[in-house]
């Protein structure tokens, strides 16, 4: 908790100068559709998380939620009966294209970085073969209730949203969370306290490829079929983990930080809709963000570093 305090405290400035700009917000139903808006982003940065901390990247869940929702959209065509295998389909894709990112990762050991670049481009090719670049069929209401539906007055990606989160931050604290920020730390170490590192790190792409999925399925019910519904998100993942401040080389870091991330980078992009400033814009935060993240790491290692005092120094000082 007390890793996320400082993010939280950032949070909590940009909701009430979004308050301040538009009252309607601090209503039940002004902050609930906020949540909804920003529910598939934090599931998104929940399984990004587990590979940065795990010192790797997933650079392919943006294209992934793309290829789910068009391929959802050919196969479903309109027809409510199909709703349900269809979804327990993207449920089983979305891990085994983790599964695929994680043995290759580790059994070929092929950096992350490219292989993740290479799945992107891969999904994204195979979406544009599919479509010809204008996505076909459509998603059925039973599909669409996910994004768009909800139990009351509360959203469906809301309710999710608290599942997958509580899901995150329970898997940290529980022996994998250990293994895994240990791999991160220090892969070597933690191989030789008798670590799976390559079992950890396939399971964490594969979380990742599970919150994908996740995604997919509320953003196709919020939005609806396109062919760039999902671009982008990698990108936005990512600056939400590190502006949660998670280390991305690694072995630190907390789950709830990184969500909390999240919902603060949908804060920002939401204030500055507010005030009119161009949503072109937010690519340029994005990036400022990650240098910015980077280098404060960068100048924070070396004072976690203590240096070990030697005899000349000690008799120095006496």
């Amino acid at each position: 908790m007390k890793r996320a305090l400082p993010i939280l405290a950032v949070l909590v400035v940009l909701l009430v100068a979004i308050a301040m700009a538009n009252p309607f917000f601090l209503e039940p139903a002004g902050f609930l559709t906020f949540l909804k808006r920003a529910a598939p982003l934090v599931i998104l940065a929940a399984g990004q998380y587990f590979v940065i901390v795990a010192g790797e990247f997933d650079l392919s869940v943006g294209s992934l939620v793309t290829a789910e929702v068009v391929i959802a959209a050919r196969l479903i065509d309109g027809d409510e009966s199909a709703t349900w295998p269809v979804l327990a389909l993207l449920i089983l894709a979305g891990p085994l294209v983790g599964l695929v990112n994680g043995l290759v990762t580790t059994k070929l050991r092929v950096p992350s970085f490219i292989v993740t670049l290479g799945m992107l481009l891969v999904l994204s090719g195979a979406v544009f073969l599919w479509t010809g670049g204008a996505p076909r069929g459509a998603l059925s209401e039973g599909f669409r209730m996910f994004g768009r539906g909800g139990l009351g007055a509360v959203p469906w990606s809301v309710l999710i949203l608290l599942a997958a989160g509580g899901a995150a931050i329970r898997l940290m604290r529980a022996d994998f969370g250990r293994t895994l920020m240990a791999t991160g730390d220090n892969e070597r170490a933690a191989a030789l306290s008798g670590v799976r590192v390559d079992r950890v790190k396939i399971f964490a792409f594969m979380l990742s490829g599970l919150s994908a999925a996740v995604a997919a399925i509320l953003l196709g019910g919020f939005a609806g079929v396109s062919a760039q519904v999902g671009q982008g998100l990698e990108f936005s993942a990512i600056t939400a983990v590190v502006l949660g401040g998670v280390a991305l080389g690694g072995g630190r870091g907390s789950a709830l930080a990184a969500m909390a991330g999240a919902v603060t980078l949908e804060a920002l992009f939401t204030l500055l809709n507010l005030y009119g400033i161009s949503g072109a814009l937010e690519f340029t935060v994005q990036g400022v963000i990650i240098i910015a993240a980077v280098a404060a790491g960068a100048l924070r290692l070396p004072l976690l570093r203590k240096p070990t005092p030697r005899r000349g120094d000690v008799h120095a000082a006496s």
